[in-house]
């Protein structure tokens, strides 16, 4: 028994998902819902003894003499590749890539590991869902074959630490991390073992200056399958998306210690492999003869790169009555609504008993507040069934009470527009000076866009 006036250390518990700390143990965590992810971790930190001081890896030194060299990226020759990552594979640097299956992961990193055994030294790929047989026909297919890339089909860490010492790789490329297993970390696959192996391989990078970049899986609702510390752990995480009827593909930066974190790199998928597209605005946008209703053209910025991209509406009778449908691809849902109300308030075109069918083109998801006036002309020329003037591209965020407020980066997205052969752009007042051969409609309020068009 403790002595009278002191409470006995109670051992503490920790969700493995989400952290939140609770004093006893529970089938299901109060903070991310989750079953099963309470696990005692000791007692409480009252309870622990003080941690005296111990030896230093290095003397800690001013940060002016800290040597850059380690730091810099490493081109890996695919010039889309490096753009999201920031000019390259940094040395010692732990990725995380994450798509849907079949998106195309696998075949863009054997590329990348080629490019980097022909540049930069040995680099090693890890199977954990193929056989060696399987990776060798799709390296043939995409022409990846090198005498310094190495192959292996393995599902234990150990044997993946044993390749590491034998190859000595500049760079390794697990596929995927769900799938290796690290023996008294819990269950195959599970939130402990995946946190585990990444830790392990994470360790190993850093103090042998080997980049990893790590597969992963994603849930059902698009996030990256496992615990959420597995994306602290790593420095860059990159999301891979596209869909699954069309060739293009866009990879995103959604992390980036060593580079912007919003930069994008667009893909077409093909026999030949994956291939890097260095001016996707031609994908997003129709070319047809004439212009048709309810198209319109818009610009929109994924990191520092301007795209042009098309805003299609369609405005239809309802048919046999009831209520009327709002369908939406490829746009934010709640955006394309609140246009809708302003574009039936303030502009006056009725739609309160029509059908209302809004997409963009090529399967680019847009969502920034720029293209809010290209959906309302959009929508307008749909409904009133007349057509925008060719070569017309529309910027502007819209407002509740209908005024067209400027949006960033408004230089850089007309001079894209101007080189892609659109002469005329509707924006909002003050929106900066046209780049040569474009003229600029300025007008403050949705009234007096549609006024000037219709």
């Amino acid at each position: 028994m403790p002595p009278a006036g002191v409470k006995s250390a109670r051992p503490a518990h920790r969700c493995t998902e989400c952290g939140y700390a609770s004093a006893k143990w529970v089938g299901r965590c109060p903070e991310c819902q989750a079953w099963g992810t309470i696990q005692e971790f000791g007692a409480p930190a009252a309870a622990l003894r003080a941690v005296s001081a111990g030896p230093v890896t290095a003397p800690a030194r001013p940060i002016a003499q800290v040597e850059l060299a380690g730091a810099q990226a490493v081109p890996t020759g695919i010039a889309e590749f490096d753009r999201v990552l920031g000019g390259g594979l940094v040395p010692g640097a732990v990725l995380l890539v994450a798509g849907e299956p079949g998106v195309g992961k696998s075949t863009l990193l054997l590329e990348v590991a080629h490019r980097v055994a022909e540049r930069n030294g040995p680099a090693l790929v890890v199977s954990g869902e193929e056989s060696a047989g399987q990776v060798r026909l799709r390296a043939e297919r995409i022409g990846a074959l090198h005498e310094r890339l190495y192959l292996a089909a393995e599902t234990e860490l150990s044997a993946v630490l044993a390749h590491i010492e034998q190859v000595q790789p500049t760079l390794l490329i697990l596929d995927s991390v769900q799938t290796v297993r690290s023996p008294g970390d819990g269950t195959d696959g599970g939130a402990t073992q995946v946190r585990a192996v990444a830790s392990a391989l994470t360790a190993v990078s850093k103090s042998r200056g080997m980049t990893t970049i790590l597969v992963g899986h994603v849930t059902k609702d698009g996030a990256i399958a496992g615990p959420r510390t597995l994306e602290h752990l790593v420095d860059v995480v990159v999301s891979f998306d596209g869909e699954r009827h069309s060739t293009l593909r866009l990879v995103r930066a959604v992390k980036n210690r060593f580079g912007p974190a919003d930069e994008i790199g667009c893909f077409e998928i093909g026999d030949a492999g994956v291939v890097g597209v260095p001016d996707p605005s031609a994908l997003f946008v129709s070319r047809r003869t004439a212009p048709v209703p309810g198209s319109c053209v818009t610009v929109t910025m994924e990191g520092s790169r301007p795209l042009l991209a098309e805003v299609q509406a369609l405005v239809a009778g309802t048919g046999g009555g009831g209520s009327p449908r709002r369908a939406v691809s490829g746009l934010d849902a709640q955006r394309v609504a609140m246009v809708n109300a302003v574009v039936e308030r303030r502009g006056g075109v009725k739609l309160a008993e029509a059908d209302v069918f809004t997409a963009s083109v090529g399967g680019v998801r847009i969502a920034e507040p720029a293209a809010d006036l290209a959906l309302a002309l959009a929508i307008a020329s749909a409904a009133k069934d007349r057509a925008l003037p060719e070569g017309m591209v529309a910027l502007g965020e819209v407002g509740l009470s209908g005024e067209i407020r400027r949006v960033g980066g408004a230089g850089r997205r007309l001079a894209e527009a101007a080189r892609q052969g659109y002469t005329t752009a509707l924006v909002p007042v003050d929106a900066g000076t046209a780049p040569p051969g474009m003229r600029l409609i300025e007008v403050p309020d949705l009234g007096a866009a549609f006024h000037r068009l219709f």
